[in-house]
């Protein structure tokens, strides 16, 4: 390789270096840092969980009010579905955790004790279910859905 061919690679490899050196494409935009996001994690897998219920995807519903109660164990509102979840797929041992469960956090309400009555209801305990479903209706001001799982249990 003559003179000619040594100044041209050298003009080559000077040219790619340079283009590489360009500071009309400088980064000039201004990072923060990212903040945390302090929102409530689990009202996301209460609303995915409360979709899926409505859907009578129930295993989807159960994975949903799992992790929102994993993420915030004071949930009430996860607890009932994830109790009412595994009503409605037969694991009732699991159901009777969560409804205890739901119990310390939020008492003795009408609604959770009608859930209660309406799980024994499909266990087939109608005498358990009618007396919980009593009980439910004395508290309940729109009683129409307690009146319609009395009408199942009177049925049955």
């Amino acid at each position: 390789m003559g003179r000619k061919g040594t100044f041209a690679v050298a003009f080559v490899c000077a040219m790619t270096l340079l283009a590489g050196c360009s500071t009309s494409s400088v980064d000039s935009i201004e990072t923060t840092s990212l903040t945390p996001d302090l929102r409530d994690l689990s009202a996301v897998d209460l609303q995915s969980g409360k979709s899926h219920f409505r859907q009578a995807n129930y295993g989807l519903a159960e994975k949903h009010f799992r992790k929102a109660v994993e993420l915030r164990a004071s949930n009430a509102e996860a607890w009932m579905g994830l109790a009412a979840s595994y009503d409605q797929l037969g694991r009732f041992d699991f159901a009777d955790r969560a409804y205890k469960q739901l119990l310390k956090i939020a008492g003795r309400k009408p609604q959770v004790v009608n859930n209660m009555g309406y799980s024994q209801y499909l266990r087939g305990n109608g005498k358990k279910a009618y007396k919980l479903l009593r009980e439910a209706r004395r508290g309940m001001a729109d009683k129409t859905v307690v009146d319609a799982n009395l009408k199942l249990v009177s049925k049955s």
